[in-house]
């Protein structure tokens, strides 16, 4: 089966996702939002109750392993929202069928993992996509834009949040959750989206300094940590975690300090514009408040504009925007932050050269 750019192009896409669990629900929706270009054609789980009710919803055929789905659908690209220990293997084989891949983050758990990931695609020639819909939220959108025409002049500080809590019942609702192997903890899993802020905002990250504590839940992985960072352009930076706070979730957000301009986007996540104070106003400027948005989901709603993206590209009419190698970005610091803290040392990057 052909399912390169020329084969796709201006035809509907076909879909098939395995993991039918928490944030499967984002990505049915974003598929239905675009239903004139694409489909869903299959799901997959293990758990049957949950593989039932995907299947009731969204009208796709259901299967019970991957293997099957492979071999019996006829997807162009598999969407992988398992856990996260298991997006390695199973983007491997989802590559090795031929078929594109779009992994949620962390595109895995350990650095060799990733960079197999991202040779399979490369070998068999398909497309790998990472699920980073944060980015095109309106809020960060304006920032990002804000830091390319270079308004805030050279950048001092940058200071990230998550103040979020996640009670015991959520990790003893999968035995997977809170384990090394399959899930990571406070950083590699919930604050996912905002370590990717750190490269994609700012630029490459020099080295980095973390401590990580299991304060409160009763988990093998971190409930609470920070780090603080310096990057090549030469900014300084912190980044602040914990899933303990009382009684819900808090804040999630990024302040950036500059030469000629300030900016903080806060809310429960980067949804509100609270600051935004440049030396040479714009006319733009007196619109940015607009770009906030009430929020009761931490994921936002990136997902359809990010699934934009992936269609188009598979369509051959723009390039992947958060693609594999832009996946290892993320992965790269979140290991070097898991290695200072286990070692109690600054580490540098590149991990390697």
């Amino acid at each position: 089966m052909d399912h390169s750019p020329l084969a796709l192009s201006g035809r509907k896409i076909r879909f098939a996702l395995v993991g039918c669990g928490r944030i499967s629900g984002n990505h049915f929706s974003a598929l239905k939002q675009h239903g004139d270009h694409c489909e869903l054609v299959g799901v997959c789980d293990t758990d049957y109750k949950a593989l039932e009710k995907a299947a009731g919803s969204t009208g796709a055929h259901p299967y019970r392993s991957l293997e099957s789905m492979l071999e019996g659908c006829n997807a162009d690209a598999v969407i992988i929202t398992t856990p996260s220990g298991l997006h390695s293997r199973q983007a491997i084989q989802v590559a090795d069928s031929g078929r594109h891949v779009i992994t949620e983050k962390p595109m895995a758990t350990r650095w060799e993992d990733g960079k197999r990931m991202v040779a399979a695609c490369d070998e068999r020639r398909v497309r790998l996509f990472v699920v980073k819909q944060n980015r095109r939220n309106t809020t960060l959108q304006m920032l990002k834009k804000a830091v390319e025409e270079r308004r805030f002049g050279r950048i001092h500080m940058v200071n990230v949040n998550v103040f979020w809590t996640r009670p015991q019942e959520y990790y003893d609702s999968a035995r997977w959750r809170g384990t090394w192997e399959f899930d990571g903890g406070a950083f590699m899993n919930q604050a996912s989206h905002y370590v990717d802020l750190l490269e994609w905002l700012i630029g490459p990250v020099e080295s980095l300094h973390a401590y990580t504590a299991t304060l409160q839940r009763n988990i093998e992985v971190e409930d609470t940590g920070v780090m603080s960072l310096r990057w090549r352009n030469g900014a300084l930076g912190s980044v602040n975690v914990t899933m303990l706070t009382y009684p819900k979730n808090l804040e999630g957000s990024i302040t950036v300090l500059g030469e000629k301009g300030t900016v903080r986007i806060g809310g429960m996540a980067l949804n509100e514009v609270q600051h935004w104070e440049f030396a040479e106003r714009r006319d733009e400027d007196d619109h940015v408040k607009e770009a906030s948005y009430q929020t009761s989901s931490v994921y936002g709603f990136g997902h359809a504009l990010y699934y934009e993206n992936v269609i188009k590209a598979l369509w051959g009419e723009a390039e992947a925007e958060t693609d594999g190698r832009e996946g290892l970005k993320t992965l790269e610091v979140l290991i070097a932050t898991y290695l200072s803290a286990r070692d109690g040392r600054r580490v540098a990057l590149p991990l390697e050269y």
